[in-house]
């Protein structure tokens, strides 16, 4: 059994039962999360053992990262042909764009990989510490293609405040909660604002971030930080599809 659902703090807050986990890295070998077909195959196994009902993988894409669409797809059929008949768990692909000149390209062409069942919205990301300098157009420009711009993470932006992310969902786009984010595994600041953005209503949907199942130990073992993050979930509704 993998550490992310060792402790029973976990099995008893029933937080995962029903859950659409919209944002992990389990596809392997394409970025930095997962790195074996065997890893990703326990993790879904113990996603689907626990209640979770859809998996969004959503693999890096950036510069630095230069996945293409094409063999994106091609190792999500292997994953799934693997994956088939071992459990209740839906999974689906898309990706998580780096604000840069590769999604610009890629946006222009309509090489992208949707999140959501509607197929028009975008899970894009930025530098945790800088912005880029066309920010609002970029966004601007993926509305005028047709998606909503789901913003990944946004409490762990640096150079964000309260101020910036009210002209954000001003402006039509959505955000994506880490869930890791509400025990302060990023660090107190983030932790502080994930709880702000919630309690303004400003997340439209959830996810793990997943990357490997060591990174959940924290709360596996803190029963105060478990509780904590489970209570801020169950006190607010997110969309269940998009």
């Amino acid at each position: 059994m993998s550490i992310f659902f060792k402790r029973r703090t976990i099995l008893e807050a029933g937080l995962f039962h029903g859950l659409t986990d919209w944002h992990c890295h389990i596809l392997p070998g394409v970025d930095d999360g997962f790195r074996s077909m065997d890893d990703s195959i326990s993790a879904l196994e113990q996603y689907a053992a626990h209640g979770v009902r859809e998996v969004w993988l959503t693999p890096h894409v950036m510069e630095d990262v230069p996945n293409t669409t094409a063999a994106l797809q091609d190792r999500f059929e292997e994953l799934n042909t693997v994956w088939q008949g071992r459990g209740a768990l839906t999974l689906h692909l898309a990706a998580e764009y780096m604000l840069d000149s590769l999604f610009e390209s890629r946006l222009w062409d309509r090489d992208l990989l949707p999140l959501g069942s509607s197929g028009n919205h975008l899970l894009v990301e930025t530098s945790y510490f800088n912005p880029p300098a066309n920010l609002v157009s970029m966004l601007k420009a993926i509305q005028s293609a047709g998606y909503f711009p789901v913003l990944a993470h946004p409490e762990r932006y640096m150079y964000m405040d309260m101020e910036d992310y009210s002209a954000l969902i001003g402006s039509g786009v959505r955000m994506q909660l880490n869930i890791p984010s509400l025990t302060g595994m990023y660090g107190p600041e983030v932790q502080k604002k994930a709880f702000a953005l919630l309690r303004k209503g400003y997340y439209d949907i959830a996810g793990s971030d997943l990357h490997r199942t060591g990174q959940l130990l924290r709360i596996a073992e803190d029963r105060c930080l478990a509780r904590k993050m489970f209570k801020a979930v169950s006190d607010y509704d997110f969309l269940t599809t998009i």
